[in-house]
């Protein structure tokens, strides 16, 4: 890391950053207050790797020039600098600070705009979250648990300490979990994860009761090994609340965002299959007789709400699921964390016992 520059800083006040790495580098992992406005694109970026390694740095630079020249070097030069003029308060960024965002900071400057770099770049950045998450998760956890419905998430989000580990990637934890953003690289999302325990000066942090794996993105293990050993509230919410919380969760709102997003037709079709998705994930578990019966009753739920709008018919496939399998699920995992059980009650009441906690 560079002397003199306060990486967290960046990272906490959300610092745009204007990453021209490839896409492909971009896509393994970024910040998240960076914008992808690379100087070569993957095809460039390989050509200029291959005659890297096999004549030398002096070859893959006058190669990476020609490459990028004329007509294509004046479009990206238009697109640094209007995102430069959007985003004066901003840094440029490459990998480790080298070539890249060096000869972009070059071109600008001809162009008439003066822009400052990220020394060491994305790897120094990535260093700096890295080192804050190790450091931030130290402070103590406070964790909300509860069965499918419960609410949990809500209690996190509404709470000044909380952090939604969910939100941070894209992905609601069960089977029926993803969402209309496709989920982070797992770079990425721990890098989010870094800028929100930035922000959080708080002496204790409130996070839901998670896995070591949320989708396709799993826990850096520090924060794990803490989680593990970390008070847990506990919600009991009445079953027929949590089944009400979980029609306008899964049947609700996300009928209506694949409809906003994909219209009426297509986002009916990608909704459907979204929950035919969630529900043969977990067939194995099921027993395929009882995954067999419960996606009729799911066919079935669906016509109706395409018909009529009613959700009501969900409850035939929905209510056997939480009782044969989620709610079993949940309880022996609760079961082995008994001990560090702190606190039961209604959302309410661990609302309420949070407040004063």
């Amino acid at each position: 890391m560079s002397e003199g520059m306060d990486y967290c800083a960046i990272l906490t006040a959300d610092t745009p950053l204007l990453d021209v790495r490839a896409p492909v580098e971009f896509a393994q992992g970024a910040m998240p207050s960076a914008i992808n406005l690379p100087l070569m694109n993957d095809e460039e970026r390989t050509a200029v790797g291959t005659c890297y390694k096999h004549q030398g740095p002096e070859a893959a630079l006058t190669l990476g020039h020609q490459l990028v020249s004329g007509i294509t070097r004046e479009q990206r030069i238009q697109s640094w600098r209007h995102a430069c003029l959007r985003h004066p308060d901003g840094y440029l960024c490459c990998a480790r600070g080298g070539q890249r965002s060096h000869i972009t900071q070059q071109w600008l400057r001809e162009a008439g705009i003066d822009y400052p770099l990220i020394p060491g770049g994305y790897k120094a950045l990535r260093q700096a979250a890295i080192l804050a998450t190790e450091q931030r998760v130290q402070r103590p956890l406070i964790l909300i648990g509860g069965c499918t419905g419960s609410g949990k998430t809500d209690l996190v989000r509404q709470h000044p300490d909380g952090i939604d580990l969910e939100d941070l990637a894209r992905h609601r934890g069960s089977s029926f979990g993803r969402t209309l953003q496709p989920q982070r690289s797992q770079a990425s999302f721990e890098n989010a994860l870094a800028v929100e325990l930035l922000k959080r000066d708080a002496t204790r942090l409130v996070l839901e009761d998670e896995g070591r794996t949320i989708g396709g993105n799993h826990l850096p293990g520090c924060l794990y090994e803490r989680m593990v050993e970390s008070p847990i509230a506990v919600v009991d919410d009445p079953f027929d609340l949590r089944v009400a919380r979980l029609h306008n969760e899964y049947f609700v709102r996300m009928q209506h965002d694949f409809t906003a997003a994909h219209g009426e037709e297509a986002g009916w079709q990608n909704y459907a299959e979204y929950l035919h998705h969630g529900l043969f994930a977990i067939r194995r578990r099921l027993g395929l007789q009882r995954f067999a019966e419960l996606s009729a009753h799911l066919d079935s739920a669906l016509a109706i709400q395409q018909q009529r709008g009613d959700t009501g018919d969900h409850d035939a496939w929905l209510v056997p699921l939480l009782k044969e399998y989620y709610d079993p699920m949940y309880r022996y995992q609760l079961d082995k964390k008994a001990a560090k059980i702190v606190f039961r009650g209604s959302w309410q009441e661990v609302n309420g016992w949070l407040q004063n906690a």
